[in-house]
C-alpha cells in the first residue's frame, strides 16, 4: 500500500472536500421553502469517512484508539491486551492506518502506534453538522406546526 494515506511511504493523512450534496427543503406556512444546497464540509471524501466510520464501527478497533490515544504502544503490546493472535491485532491497526485514526512509526524493530487526533476532530465536526441540519429540521417543522395552529385558532 505503497504511497496510501497513513502508510509507511505516507506518513500524513490528506483530505478532499467532502460535499454534504443533495437539497433539504422545508416548505414553510407561505408554500415557500428553506432550501441547503451543497455545501463543502470538513475536508473529507465520501471513501475516507466511509473507511473512518467503517474502522470504528468495530469494538476492538475503537477500544485499540482509546489505548493509543492514553499512550502510544507497540504493536506487540496492543496484541498482549487482546485474545486474538498478533495478525488479527495487525490487521486491526491496519483498518485505523488506511482510515487515518492512527499512525504506525518504526521504532527500533517495533512498530509504535500513535494516534491521529487529527481525524477523530475532522468525523466529529461532520456529525456536528449533520446534527445541525437535523436540529434545523425539527425546528422548522416545529414552526410550520405552530404557525399552522395559530393559523387555525384564527379561523
Amino acid at each position: 500500500m505503497a504511497g496510501y494515506p497513513g502508510s509507511q511511504d505516507d506518513d500524513t493523512c490528506h483530505f478532499g472536500p467532502h460535499i454534504l450534496s443533495g437539497k433539504i427543503a422545508l416548505a414553510n406556512s407561505l408554500g415557500g421553502g428553506l432550501t441547503f444546497n451543497q455545501m463543502v464540509v470538513f475536508n473529507l471524501q465520501d471513501d475516507e469517512v466511509d473507511r473512518i466510520f467503517h474502522a470504528l464501527a468495530d469494538t476492538t478497533r475503537r477500544d485499540i484508539v482509546v489505548r493509543v490515544a492514553q499512550r502510544e504502544q507497540s504493536v506487540s503490546a496492543l496484541a498482549a491486551s487482546y485474545a486474538m493472535s498478533f495478525a488479527a491485532v495487525q490487521k486491526h491497526v491496519a483498518v485505523l492506518e488506511r482510515a487515518c485514526l492512527v499512525v504506525k512509526k518504526r521504532r527500533g524493530r517495533e512498530q509504535i502506534v500513535q494516534p491521529n487526533p487529527d481525524t477523530v476532530r475532522r468525523a466529529a465536526r461532520l456529525l456536528e453538522h449533520y446534527e445541525e441540519l437535523w436540529r434545523f429540521r425539527a425546528q422548522s417543522i416545529s414552526d410550520i406546526l405552530r404557525d399552522n395552529r395559530e393559523e387555525g385558532e384564527k379561523a
